[in-house]
């Protein structure tokens, strides 16, 4: 089964496989463990005090903002060691240089829409 359909065939087969690996183990990991239920181990930890109300918690949007940002300042650290090096290479350098003032010059337009936004205040 050559062809254009014969890739995704073996696609498909990879999956399929990748997905009884997976799902073997963990039925293997649910058939070997032990299983000793008592209520101290089915009660919920916080950090030795003993549980206080419901588990429903709010939590600000701010942080999950912070997170995104960190990610974004990471994927940017990611993208520059790489370019540290290949700007060495012979015949590199200027074509790397404007590509990465390039990449740089949106992060910075990123971060100065969040700094616009009021997203950076910690208040």
């Amino acid at each position: 089964m050559g062809g254009y359909f014969g890739s995704y065939t073996l696609v498909f087969a990879l999956l399929v496989i990748g997905v009884g690996i997976v799902a073997g183990a963990l039925t293997a990991n649910r058939l070997l463990r032990p299983t000793r239920p008592t209520v101290e181990k089915l009660t919920t930890y916080e950090c030795g005090v003993d549980p206080v109300g419901e588990g429903w918690a709010q939590s600000q949007i701010r942080y999950y903002v912070f997170t995104y940002l960190y990610v974004v300042f990471a994927v940017d650290a990611v993208f520059l060691f790489p370019w540290a090096m290949v700007f060495a290479a012979p015949g590199y350098g200027m074509t790397t240089l404007v590509e990465m003032f390039v990449f740089l010059g949106f992060i910075a337009l990123g971060i100065l829409y969040a700094w616009k936004k009021r997203v950076l205040t910690w208040t």
